[in-house]
């Protein structure tokens, strides 16, 4: 008799005999399934499985439980990357073009909780590059995100402050936080935000934006170690003014830049591109 061995099915652990083929797992526990991910790849052919390997069957136009939502909703992760991600807190000043952003992407990463900062409601002129829809106009950003969040992810944990950051609370409020990414829009915001966090914590890292403005080359924008646990994003030199816009595609590639460098840093990794 073949000894057994650990294999995770939608994220469980299981034990299956050794030798037993992807086909005969398949067969075992959902064989209804029409996609199967294994390792976080699809695959299309049957094969024996190793010790180790995590696979996922999904149904198509199946509503998972509320138990199995989060694991296929992480089915095409690099195996052990949701396990370490699920237990960060991740911080994010500002909910504009960059932060609303970030915010989508850690949430589909799995990041397990995110605190969301700012005082600004949703206006038209947001819809350009931001994570908003028409008909949340006047909502706080706050909820507003927090509601998109939770269609995405229901089980993504969130702390929400509709507030004006400023030297008195920046502390408080993102006292637990991992990684703080900074999403503001002035350089006195900007300033502000990374003199009182790295006073209160300077062992914590935070990921700083500056230059995105306009639809100069995307690759012009990098990730860049200025001081220790200190990172900025961007090409440094296009700001936003007159004749020099804030517009969706190059916002989008800074905002993932920092986000990408989040889950980077969660996972020991050194964000700076060289």
């Amino acid at each position: 008799m073949s000894l057994c061995m650990r294999i995770f099915v939608n994220e469980r652990p299981v034990e299956i005999p050794g030798g037993m083929t992807l086909g005969e797992v398949r067969e075992k526990f959902k064989p209804t399934a029409d996609v199967v991910v294994v390792n976080g790849f699809p695959c299309g052919e049957d094969h024996v499985l190793a010790e180790g390997d995590w696979v996922v069957f999904i149904q198509r136009g199946e509503t998972p439980s509320a138990e199995e939502f989060e694991g296929l909703m992480m089915a095409r992760h690099t195996p052990g990357v949701h396990e370490r991600l699920k237990r960060a807190c991740v911080g994010i000043a500002g909910l504009g073009g960059l932060g609303s952003t970030v915010a989508l992407a850690l949430a589909r990463v799995g990041v397990g909780k995110l605190v969301l900062a700012d005082f600004d409601v949703v206006e038209p002129s947001n819809l350009n590059r931001q994570q908003y829809f028409g008909d949340q106009i006047g909502q706080f950003k706050t909820d507003a995100l927090a509601d998109t969040l939770r269609r995405i992810l229901p089980s993504v944990g969130l702390e929400l402050h509709t507030v004006r950051l400023d030297t008195g609370n920046v502390a408080e409020i993102f006292k637990n936080v991992d990684v703080l990414v900074e999403a503001f829009d002035t350089a006195e915001e900007k300033a502000m935000l990374v003199e009182s966090f790295k006073g209160a914590y300077p062992e914590k890292p935070i990921i700083v934006a500056s230059g995105l403005a306009g639809h100069g080359p995307g690759n012009s924008i990098q990730a860049r170690r200025i001081g220790r646990g200190f990172y900025v994003v961007g090409d440094l030199d296009t700001a936003a003014g007159f004749g020099m816009g804030l517009m969706a595609p190059r916002v989008g590639i800074a905002a993932h830049h920092q986000a990408n460098a989040v889950v980077r840093l969660l996972l020991g990794e050194n964000p700076e591109e060289t």
